[in-house]
């Protein structure tokens, strides 16, 4: 057993009981019914006392009313007696008018008997009675005040020795808790049925693919199938199932990543000298007086100077995470022109002339603003988001209006909205749930499904974030969040 189980087992109230979860079910259902049979205890001792009591009384008054209509002297005093005896009382009397009469009489008594007037009892009298008759001690004799039935009068008054009722309360208390411990039995039975059927076996069956999924992922037979049922087990088997896939999307994608981690560290030394190279060639380029090299050398310039810093980068850190972002204060709509150049976008430089036919760059006025960032992370985020834009666009039908990329810019909530809006295809509803997962987002088949990924990455590393936020048939909007500059400067 693993650290963990232990531990859970031990914080387990119940720790001690055997077997699994369906034993427990079973000893705590009949724990339960045998606790609601208590509660119903005191009521079902309580009117079985009053009861038994109410019974003596109207044997009682049936012997009386004998006696009464019997001439004077007829009677005997040994029938008397079997009348008592008959009725289990030892003494009845009769108060009619205010007038107390005698009707049959017992022995003299040597202590005073105890009190129960059925006329005036509470709730808490009548449950408190069966408790003090059946209390240890010697018996005591009983004197029950009731309202005559046969008879009228203000009441009957009878004195009964407490001895038959405590055997008779005893052995009827006997009887409620064998008859309890067999319903708790047969319910326990049946609720551990019923659980085990409709709860413990699919707790079972997941718990089962979790351990299947945990020590072979890749195995399909390992893969939770849902029953289709709509109640919480269904939905936990629906969402189990999303977890394995999406996990086992993720393990594909770390293991890719790592192959490609490997790759790019073994060629990353050579093309770091390549990249060095083609600096020096950009530099003897510059003294060819050439006005069209000249034009076009800043770019190129750039774009090497960017891709050796980036193959630094990867050498120095050795690991797939970006650098912390050096913030700085930038021009807006510069870096998006840079950006739409090296994305492939028409009209990203005004100087330049415009293909027919080009995906366009249309930067809002809103958009021309200074933005702190760092120089080379919004770079990159704006090439993969403008390049994921054109090669959307240019897989329409070629009849269909020209394209274009339009950004705007708005403060909301401390923050720098810049909104990237194109006139493409949109995306379908089952590339946005991994929209934004390396090796997953990708729609085209010759795409690595890095750009957006990557993107996201470099915006949340400026406290900022990347989100879908319209896809429809006009075209795709994405939006870009940043720490207004202020916030950035803290």
């Amino acid at each position: 057993m693993t650290v963990g189980a232990k531990e859970r087992r031990q914080r387990w109230p119940f720790r001690g009981w055997p077997g699994g979860l369906s034993a427990r079910l079973l000893g705590l259902t009949a724990l339960f019914v045998m606790l609601a049979e208590l509660m119903i205890l005191g009521p079902s001792l309580a009117g079985f006392h009053e009861n038994w009591l109410i019974v003596r009384t109207r044997l009682a008054e049936e012997a009386s009313v004998a006696v009464e209509l019997a001439p004077p002297g007829a009677i005997p005093q040994r029938k008397t007696a079997q009348l008592l005896e008959g009725a289990g009382v030892v003494t009845v009397a009769v108060s009619s008018h205010g007038l107390r009469r005698l009707l049959l009489a017992g022995p003299r008594m040597e202590t005073a008997p105890t009190l129960i007037d059925l006329r005036r009892r509470n709730s808490f009298d009548r449950l408190a009675a069966p408790f003090e008759t059946l209390a240890p001690g010697p018996p005591r004799m009983l004197r029950v005040v009731a309202k005559p039935q046969f008879r009228d009068g203000d009441f009957i008054e009878i004195v009964a020795p407490e001895a038959p009722l405590r055997a008779d309360l005893t052995a009827y208390l006997g009887s409620i808790l064998a008859s309890s411990a067999f319903i708790s039995l047969v319910a326990g039975v049946l609720v551990y049925v019923s659980l085990n059927a409709v709860l413990v076996r699919p707790m079972r069956r997941i718990t089962g693919a979790m351990e299947r999924f945990r020590a072979r992922p890749d195995d399909p037979q390992a893969r939770l199938k849902p029953s289709g049922r709509d109640d919480e087990i269904g939905r936990a088997e629906v969402e189990l199932n999303q977890m394995q896939e999406d996990l086992l999307a993720a393990l594909h994608s770390r293991a890719r990543l790592a192959a490609l981690g490997e790759a790019v560290a073994k060629i990353n030394h050579d093309l770091r000298n390549m990249l060095t190279s083609a600096q020096f060639a950009s530099e003897r380029l510059a003294a060819s007086g050439d006005p069209n090299v000249t034009q076009a050398l800043p770019r190129l310039e750039r774009a090497l100077d960017r891709a050796v810093r980036l193959a630094e980068g990867v050498l120095a850190y050795g690991k797939s995470e970006e650098a912390a972002p050096a913030p700085q204060a930038l021009d807006l709509a510069s870096v998006l022109q840079d950006a739409g150049e090296d994305a492939g976008l028409s009209g990203a430089d005004p100087a330049a002339p415009g293909d027919e036919g080009a995906v366009t760059l249309e930067i809002d006025a809103s958009a021309r603003r200074q933005v702190r960032a760092d120089p080379d992370q919004l770079h990159r985020i704006f090439v993969n988001l403008f390049r994921n834009a054109r090669q959307a666009i240019e897989t329409r039908p070629a009849a269909e209006p020209a394209g274009h990329v339009r950004v705007t810019a708005a403060e909301a909530d401390g923050r720098l909205l810049i909104r990237i809006a194109d006139n493409g295809p949109g995306l379908p509803e089952r590339a946005r749930a991994r929209l934004f997962q390396a090796f997953s987002g990708s729609q085209r088949p010759d795409g690595a499904g890095l750009g957006l990924a990557i993107a996201r990455e470099l915006a949340a590393g400026h406290g900022g974030g990347l989100a879908l936020v319209e896809s429809t048939d006009a075209g795709a909007t994405f939006e870009l969040a940043l720490p207004l500059a202020a916030a950035a400067d803290g």
